[in-house]
This record gives C-alpha cells, sequence and structure tokens, in this order.
C-alpha cells in the first residue's frame, strides 16, 4: 500500500474489480482490526486509494471520525483491503462482531479480498505469526483458503526456518504459502495462479510437506 499511488500490487487489485459502481469508481474498504485501527494506517490507505476508488473503513473500534461500522456493509463492497497486526486478535475480533460470516458473504457474491501480513494469514486455515511476541504456528484461521501462510518469510528473522520446519513436521498444514514483503499471490477458486512483486527481490513460494520450497512465478 503505497501512500503514493505507485504500487503494482494496488494497481493490479484495481484492475481485478469487476464490477463498477454508478460513478465508475469501485468501492473498496480497509479494514484495520488488526491494528487495532490505526488512525495512521487509514489515512495511509485513503491516500494510496484517493481519487482511484470510493473509500471505506470498517471499524469495530469506533473511533472518531470512523465511528463503529456494520460488518454488513462489506456485502456491498468490490474490494475488500485487510490490514497488518495482529492475527490472533483479527480473528478473536471478527468472530464476536460476525465479520468472519461477512466475509463469507461478500466472497460468495464476488467481492474480491486481500491483505497485508495479518490480512494475509487470516484467510488460511493456519499461519506463522508473532501475535504472542515469538513466532509461533497458529492452527487458526477462517479457512477460505487451504493450508498455512507465513508473510514476511524473507524480510524477518526466523520467519523462513522456523515455517519451512513447522510444515515438514506437521506443526502447521501443508501446503505452505511463503510471502516476502512486496509480493503478493493471486488465488482464484482456492488455487495460487500468480505472484505479483514490487521488487526484483521479493518472491514467493510453496512449501511443500517435506520443507522444500517451490517458486511461484510472477504474472
Amino acid at each position: 500500500m503505497s501512500e503514493t499511488g505507485e504500487s503494482a500490487i494496488d494497481d493490479a487489485l484495481l484492475q481485478m474489480v469487476s464490477r463498477e459502481s454508478t460513478s465508475g469508481l469501485p468501492h473498496v474498504c480497509f479494514v484495520p482490526t488488526a491494528s487495532g485501527d490505526s488512525g495512521d494506517y487509514i489515512e495511509r490507505f485513503e491516500a494510496a486509494f484517493d481519487g482511484r476508488a470510493q473509500t471505506h473503513v470498517l471499524s469495530l473500534f469506533g473511533q472518531s471520525p470512523w465511528d463503529y461500522r456494520d460488518p454488513a456493509m462489506l456485502l456491498d463492497m468490490d474490494l475488500i483491503y485487510v490490514g497488518g497486526g495482529s492475527t490472533v486478535n483479527l480473528l478473536a475480533l471478527w468472530r464476536r462482531h460476525g465479520v468472519d460470516e461477512a466475509m463469507r458473504d461478500a466472497v460468495a457474491g464476488g467481492t474480491i479480498l486481500a491483505g497485508i501480513s495479518a490480512g494475509a494469514n487470516c484467510w488460511f486455515e493456519a499461519s506463522s505469526t508473532d501475535s504472542f511476541g515469538p513466532l509461533a504456528p497458529l492452527n487458526d484461521g477462517l479457512g477460505f483458503l487451504r493450508g498455512s501462510a507465513c508473510p514476511h518469510f524473507h524480510g524477518e528473522p526466523g520467519r523462513a526456518e522456523s515455517f519451512q520446519k513447522w510444515i515438514a513436521d506437521g506443526s502447521l498444514p501443508g501446503p505452505g504459502t511463503a510471502i516476502d514483503d512486496h509480493a503478493a499471490v493471486v488465488y482464484e477458486d482456492g488455487r495460487a495462479t500468480s505472484v505479483i512483486v514490487e521488487s526484483a527481490y521479493a518472491r514467493a513460494s510453496i512449501v511443500e510437506a517435506d520443507g522444500r520450497l517451490r517458486d511461484l512465478q510472477p504474472g
């Protein structure tokens, strides 16, 4: 997410939106639950999509000026963008407020789902998380996608080694999806179909059952 509007990933997401509003601009909703509805994070989102989308924010903390919103609003969105932070806190709050079911209904209606870090973890059955401090396997998620996710794969110490180990020893279910910073994996009908990268060094891989990596190809 770039405040300057120069993001290949954001551009690709907007291009994927097939249903436009009557004004010609897609409705894009940011869900910053994992960061505690960080005001700075919300402002970054609005700057990134300014003039390119009608922006909305699903706030569960009711902080001014966004105030609490009914999760049913998600059903009217073309694209839902989930921010990073604590995966554990995100899942707990979503279930309490019914966001998980609203997400399920939204994707069934054709809404595109996307997310960063915790916002990527949440779609899978399980993930690698630092929600409890040290990195740990989290066997919890919405289960929209099979297997486990690991964001910041080569960007944070210990991420790669621990994720490959947890997939290999069964601590996390496979397949594993390993995602670098500045990379995004596109899923269609539950299958990884392509990778979008914003850096020559960014990539994404599938972690096989034995812990070995199989790189996904940009496309």
